[in-house]
């Protein structure tokens, strides 16, 4: 009987035979993908290693900035009310923080009017602060520049897409023009995740100097009180 139906209809049986080709999937790694991107994808890399660095430098600075021991300004008050101004310098010298380093440049003024300490104080705020931020223009370059090379391989790689379409004439090919059309578009994609990524990094890291800003300002008002309670000046002044 399946003899007879082929008989009948060679062709329908043909085509019944006939295997359909199954289409392979391409696959692609993100190491594949960036070098389609060309010379440009080398130099987000490398402004990618520096955001990356610069982050986790400051943020390791930062870190330790904000570490104030809660005792501190009470064991500071207690040196000078006992008269001890060189164990307090000392004690002040233990912590690597910018509190401690503006208490111990107010302690090392002590003996001179009010307004000079301030002003000694306010200047080493002033380094301090300078010092938690310096890095960080360098972090807001790469968030503002790393699009704009992005955009600058789309442009240099439409240029070569249409080049090589008007070199090809009549003969046309998809194929001519991939190379052009992969380099625009991720160049975009890698420049926007490097500028995405640092934009978000400087922000955090302004936001965490904030804060320790704060801190700053708020021992510095701390350190003030003590100095003018009347219990810790008077042996301050015998001292000197």
């Amino acid at each position: 009987m399946l003899f007879t139906l082929l008989q009948a209809d060679p062709a329908g049986a043909a085509e019944a035979l006939e295997v359909t080709p199954v289409p392979q999937e391409m696959s692609y790694s993100l190491i594949d993908m960036a070098m389609k991107g060309g010379w440009l994808m080398i130099v987000l890399l490398l402004l990618s290693i520096v955001a990356i660095y610069i982050f986790g430098k400051k943020l390791w600075v930062i870190n330790r900035a904000a570490k104030v021991d809660k005792n501190f300004l009470d064991d500071i008050r207690d040196y000078i009310h006992d008269g001890k101004i060189k164990s307090a310098v000392t004690y002040c010298g233990k912590f690597d923080t910018p509190v401690a380093r503006l208490v111990e440049k107010g302690i090392e003024r002590l003996g001179r009017p009010m307004a000079d300490i301030q002003s000694a104080i306010e200047n080493v705020g002033n380094l301090e602060v300078a010092r938690l931020e310096k890095g960080l223009p360098f972090l807001a370059t790469i968030a503002g520049g790393a699009p704009m090379i992005g955009f600058l391989g789309t442009v240099t790689g439409m240029v070569r897409a249409f080049f090589n379409m008007a070199n090809a004439g009549n003969n046309i090919d998809i194929t001519l023009l991939s190379s052009g059309i992969y380099e625009a578009m991720i160049t975009t994609v890698g420049g926007l995740i490097v500028g995405i990524l640092a934009y978000f990094g400087y922000n955090y890291l302004t936001s965490r100097i904030s804060d320790v800003v704060f801190s700053i300002e708020n021992a510095t008002i701390e350190f003030m009180d003590v100095l003018n309670d009347p219990e810790t000046a008077a042996p301050a002044k015998s001292e000197e």
